[in-house]
């Protein structure tokens, strides 16, 4: 089992930044080869935007591609994403999320097993 607890999520102006952060525990050396950030927002589905190996190989969604970057941090068990210039269409739930393995292409597909809670990210 692996429990996931995001942070850093919060409201800013159009044009700002955030660095969400991601910190994992429990039985991580096995189940977190991938991790990955989704959002979700009102009346949308889960969308994913960024994901990581434990090798450090990463894979955007076309939509977040330079704006976003995800980094992660095997020996601190944290997983980050920085986002730069917000739009209000960014607003959502940010999840993280991890897997043992998955299928290449996939990665970005919401059926990890392992999901935070969320941090909400508001931008006006």
């Amino acid at each position: 089992q692996v429990q996931l607890v995001e942070s850093g999520g919060g409201s800013v102006q159009t044009g700002g930044s955030l660095n969400l952060t991601c910190v994992a525990s429990g039985d991580m050396y096995r189940n977190t080869y991938l991790m990955a950030w989704f959002r979700q927002a009102p009346g949308k589905q889960r969308e994913g935007i960024a994901s990581i190996t434990n090798r450090g190989s990463g894979n955007y969604a076309e939509s977040v591609k330079g704006r976003f970057t995800v980094s992660r941090d095997n020996a601190e068990n944290a997983l980050y994403l920085q986002i730069n210039d917000l739009t209000p269409e960014d607003t959502a739930m940010y999840y993280c999320a991890a897997d043992s393995a998955v299928v290449p292409g996939e990665e970005l597909l919401p059926d990890l097993n392992y999901w935070g809670q969320g941090t909400q990210v508001t931008v006006s």
